[in-house]
């Protein structure tokens, strides 16, 4: 059925292809196919795209069939260069497009490649499948360096690429564990870097003007998208010493109802509640707007930080309880432009830039 179809990771195809090279590194054959084991016990048969080997080394390029799922990465071309080396291991090295983890808290160490600890399990398991000897196994992904600059990487600190990902092997369609994944990768980073302090935005209008307001570090800032419920019940384990949250009206007024993914397609539109805490507090009906940035544009300046205030008040009295009160909460609310509209909260533990004359 459409939209249902599984695909393959990328640390399936990676270890496909690191096989089918070793296979023709130690056999001299060319596979035009190639099986693995997954995780669970599963096998699976994927198509090996090119090989190629001059004796000294092979290697073997498998193309990312992500399914159903709006992978970045679908399509991409997986490629393992292999080389025996003077070791019983087997050395997991970065190529093109294939990132490096430079900050603590990942899986994976600094200094590292940024593939992840399942596919290197099921990496090492199919070149073992082929082999005894001691491989240096190069993976890569041409193109890779551009697309990690859409993916968390950048800010989880993985520069120079994309990671080899995967924890079953399967890319299920339409699934949040990938980005609940790199949610939990990005707290980690947070904290490993020392953060006490962090900043929550929903994208990047709240990024932006967070960074353009305050004195924040890079690891400070976590870009939440819509999964609230499942960041906030995995931060109020985390004993930060307070929480802040900087967006547009739209997106976090939801908070305040309790629609915790705040995904147009799961959540109702935040419009009814903005205009109807506007009337509550005006005693009148604001100007009709579809959408809730059109309703503060219509509010004289006076009105429009009023409004912004009590719905702050109220999106951080909901975060708060969801966190069950472990720790301060203040919430900045701000337009598309980035200005700020209003805010709750004791906002001082963050130190403001100096503002330009």
């Amino acid at each position: 059925m459409k939209g249902n179809r599984t695909g393959f990771t990328t640390g399936t195809c990676a270890s496909v292809a690191a096989k089918a090279a070793t296979m023709l590194l130690a056999t001299g054959r060319s596979m035009s196919e190639m099986e693995i084991g997954l995780p669970d016990g599963a096998r699976v048969r994927l198509p090996v795209e090119a090989s190629a080997s001059d004796g000294r080394s092979a290697w073997a390029s498998v193309r990312k069939d992500a399914g159903d799922d709006p992978d970045i990465t679908d399509g991409c071309i997986v490629t393992a260069l292999v080389k025996w080396n003077e070791t019983p291991e087997i050395r997991l090295l970065a190529g093109e497009g294939i990132g490096t983890v430079t900050k603590p808290g990942l899986a994976i160490s600094p200094g590292e490649p940024a593939i992840n600890p399942v596919p290197r399990g099921m990496i090492k398991q199919a070149v073992r499948e082929v082999t005894d000897r001691g491989v240096d196994v190069t993976l890569s992904i041409p193109g890779g360096r551009e697309l990690a600059k859409k993916t968390f990487n950048p800010r989880l600190g993985v520069v120079g690429g994309l990671s080899i990902l995967g924890t079953s092997g399967i890319v299920r369609p339409f699934s949040h564990a990938a980005l609940r994944d790199a949610l939990k990768c990005g707290l980690s980073v947070a904290v490993a870097g020392g953060v006490s302090q962090p900043v929550f935005v929903p994208g990047r209008i709240g990024e932006k003007a967070a960074r353009r307001i305050f004195e924040l570090e890079p690891e400070q800032v976590v870009e939440v998208s819509n999964e609230w419920g499942f960041i906030l019940d995995e931060a109020a384990d985390i004993p930060f010493e307070r929480l802040l949250i900087v967006g547009h009206p739209g997106k976090l007024a939801k908070l305040m109802l309790g629609w915790w993914d705040t995904h147009s397609s799961r959540s109702a539109s935040a419009v009814p509640a903005v205009q109807g805490l506007a009337r509550s507090i005006f005693g009148e009906p604001t100007a009709q707007s579809t959408t809730v940035e059109g309703i503060f544009r219509t509010l004289p300046d006076t009105h429009r930080k009023t409004l912004a205030d009590a719905l702050a008040a109220g999106i951080r009295k909901s975060v708060h309880d969801r966190i069950a009160a472990r720790y301060p909460v203040a919430v900045l609310l701000v337009d598309l432009s980035g200005t700020p509209l209003g805010q709750d909260g004791d906002i001082a533990g963050w130190r403001r830039k100096p503002q330009r004359s």
